[in-house]
């Protein structure tokens, strides 16, 4: 067993994208960086198309262009969004539409695999200067005047100046610095899957609130293909993986009508589901310690905005770093807590927005449905208040 210890300036706990990002972020910011990430088996490579989607937005973009990621993703597994339709319930449902030019500009949004995302940050980190990757579990967590020791499961530690923790809803790292959260289950599944469609999309992503059945997605992929995320309750999550994926495109026929063609499964076996859940903690910092992605925030997939909270963490944490005085590392206490006060308006209108929405529109209650839908037609008359919405939604 190895009694080691590996030192850098900044450890990041984590996995995945965001991860990944921060560890790129602040590799070429110049800093000693260690990637934290548990063992686990190479993953087969995804078939076809990935279920597991992102809708980039502006800010996201920014920041891998920044990187250098954006141009190294697979151009021709990207889908730029050009428009946004939302449709409500009943038989005289609310319309919503957006789109690109009314928001001045080119693009709102881009639709991302994660094997894509993920395959353009692993290639950019084997090149990055300044970061180690280990592979390994983390036992305990000690934090000083100085920096933090992580103690390794194998005897290794790990000793820096900054510990982040990207380790994802059940953060490890939280848990270790006593950050209490908010939990709240939503009692449904997020139904993830892949269809082709016999006429083209135009870059157009749909959403329809179904009240008691939920919400669906249908985004573009390249091509004529699109990528479902139904936000079903779990009696209705079963139902769906029960009856596989040709009824579950009939059921999508159903609701987008002519416009999209004939929909097929792009992959017979390829339609997953995952719980819905709110978790909102207590801080985002603690001594030495900084949370992001996931382990900071967790709302509700109807806005598409998970991952995007994740790259404004990011974004945000590294400004601060960046920004701090000659005198102060890139832990000091008055830095951090500059990262949470950046982040805290944007994550709390997110989760207040989210799950609002989702309170409002999960319920079959009449007057609510009507209420509900007027709100829809109203906000589409009015362009300002419209334009402010999705001024936030882009992340500009």
């Amino acid at each position: 067993m190895s009694t080691s210890t590996i030192a850098s300036a900044v450890c990041i706990v984590g996995n995945g994208a965001i991860a990944k990002t921060a560890a790129l972020g602040f590799a070429q910011a110049g800093h000693t960086v260690t990637l934290l990430a548990p063992p686990h088996p190479r993953p087969s490579p995804v078939a076809d198309w990935d279920t597991r989607v992102y809708a980039l937005n502006h800010t996201a973009h920014t920041l891998l262009s920044g990187l250098r990621v954006w141009d190294a993703l697979d151009a021709s597994r990207v889908a730029p969004v050009e428009q946004m339709r939302v449709a409500g319930d009943g038989a005289t449902p609310g319309l919503l539409g957006f789109d690109a030019y009314g928001a001045h500009v080119g693009t709102l949004a881009w639709i991302v695999e994660d094997q894509n995302l993920t395959q353009a940050l692993d290639a950019a980190l084997r090149f990055a200067p300044h970061v180690q990757q280990i592979s390994g579990r983390a036992s305990a967590l000690a934090s000083d005047a100085e920096g933090v020791s992580l103690q390794l499961e194998d005897g290794r530690s790990l000793r820096c100046t900054l510990l982040v923790g990207a380790d994802g809803a059940q953060s490890w790292v939280r848990g270790q610095c006593d950050i209490g959260y908010d939990y709240r289950a939503y009692h449904q599944r997020g139904v993830v899957a892949n269809f082709s469609c016999s006429q083209p999309h135009h870059g157009v992503a749909h959403q329809w609130f179904l009240g008691a059945d939920g919400i669906v997605a249908l985004l573009p992929l390249p091509g004529q293909r699109v990528s479902l995320v139904w936000s079903a309750p779990d009696a209705l999550a079963d139902t769906l993986l029960r009856e596989g994926l040709d009824a579950l495109a009939a059921r999508l026929q159903t609701l987008a009508g002519a416009e999209l063609g004939t929909l097929s499964p792009l992959q017979p076996h390829a339609v997953q589901a995952f719980p819905l859940k709110l978790i909102r903690p207590h801080a985002l910092t603690a001594a030495r310690v900084a949370l992001i992605g996931d382990a900071a925030h967790q709302v509700h997939p109807l806005a598409g905005h998970g991952m995007n909270l994740g790259f404004g963490d990011v974004q945000d944490l590294l400004a601060a770093v960046a920004a701090r005085e000659p005198q102060r590392d890139i832990g000091d206490p008055r830095v951090l807590a500059r990262y949470a006060r950046a982040r805290h308006e944007d994550v709390l209108l997110m989760q207040l927005a989210t799950d609002g929405l989702a309170r409002l529109f999960g319920t079959d209650l009449e007057p609510l449905r009507v209420i509900r839908n007027f709100g829809l037609n109203l906000l589409d008359k009015l362009p300002f208040v419209k334009r402010k919405l999705i001024t936030q939604a882009l992340g500009k």
